[in-house]
């Protein structure tokens, strides 16, 4: 019986695979360069929140990528967020700041928030709660962990 529960709970357990890590001080991030994951360049589209949102991502210059998110629900803009992933100390960091409709930010002025870069692996670059993930040419997966309610999400991208 015990066998039988134990393969229940490995075989369920799959079905529920993270996709996303969190930073650890200890071990801290891989050297990564802008170059590793130049295939977010473009512009995405996507379903998400009950609506569609558009992100373009630009070519890397000046030792950063600077990228626009816009979500649309219901033919009104909920929010934006702009931000960057940017070569420091030899390897990524992924900052983005948000606001509203009305452009009024979220954060406070100075402040973004930050996400350390932890690994590279295949097809998939891992930031602190966050990992990019290239499907093909034409699609990503961006797999979100949010503290607030303990779940991660995936935004499925297409060009």
């Amino acid at each position: 019986m015990k066998k039988k529960i134990f393969l229940f709970l490995f075989i369920s357990s799959l079905g529920f695979a993270q996709n996303t890590l969190h930073y650890n001080d200890e071990k801290g991030s891989e050297k990564a360069t802008l170059k590793d994951i130049e295939w977010l360049v473009g512009n995405w589209t996507g379903e998400a929140f009950g609506g569609v949102f558009q992100e373009n991502w630009s070519q890397a210059l000046g030792g950063s990528m600077l990228f626009d998110f816009k979500l649309v629900v219901e033919g009104k803009v909920v929010f934006y967020e702009v931000g960057h992933i940017v070569e420091k100390d030899k390897t990524l960091l992924y900052q983005i700041k948000h606001f509203d409709a009305n452009l009024k930010g979220w954060e406070d002025k100075d402040k973004s928030e930050d996400f350390r870069f932890i690994k590279k692996e295949k097809n998939r670059m891992y930031f602190d709660n966050f990992t990019f993930e290239k499907v093909s040419e034409n699609e990503i997966n961006l797999y979100a962990y949010f503290e607030d309610s303990k779940k991660e999400v995936v935004f499925n991208f297409k060009k």
